[in-house]
């Protein structure tokens, strides 16, 4: 009889009666975006890595204006030209498919904040590159103290954008 009572004692400390149920799991919301998504995804990204040897190529050649003003060769001058001119295409592309693309996923929680940081820092590179190659590329070649603010600003501006497409590839899973 005193196994019985100490059998029962250990069941009931064992399993508590008053233990609610373990709550379900909330279901994944499911996110749709448009066919378009994925193809303006692709070339967002594509366009984005042909945007380094780019910039690249138009410090090389802007170190070269720099240095020699001028006297710069040919090939820097008329590159630097053409180069400012690929990274503005570039640019323009990049904005329009991340913007629908941003439009497109509005509705999708995960990596919200990023999508929002990198579209911000992108608008303030964008915003960059547009004042030191409409503005200030016309003034540098008068000016030295614009000529120094517009390397100042190309070369922040290109920073940003470097570094902002870096951490979406790093964090973007």
């Amino acid at each position: 009889m005193l196994s019985v009572l100490g059998l029962t004692a250990q069941l009931m400390v064992a399993v508590p009666v008053d233990t609610p149920p373990p709550a379900p799991r909330p279901r994944v919301k499911a996110v749709e975006v448009s066919d378009w998504y994925n193809r303006r995804l692709t070339l967002h990204r594509r366009l984005s890595y042909a945007a380094i040897p780019v910039f690249a190529f138009q410090w090389t050649a802007g170190q070269q204006v720099w240095e020699k003003g001028t006297a710069a060769p040919a090939w820097a001058r008329t590159g630097h030209r053409i180069g400012a001119g690929t990274v503005a295409t570039i640019f323009t592309v990049n904005t329009v498919t991340g913007l629908l693309n941003l439009w497109d996923s509005r509705s999708a929680p995960q990596g919200r904040k990023q999508r929002y940081f990198h579209a911000i820092s992108m608008m303030v590179a964008n915003t960059g590159f547009t004042w030191a190659g409409a503005v200030l590329s016309e003034q540098a070649e008068t000016d030295f103290s614009k000529r120094t603010l517009h390397r100042k600003v190309a070369l922040t501006s290109m920073g940003i954008s470097v570094a902002s497409g870096v951490l979406m590839k790093y964090f973007n899973k």
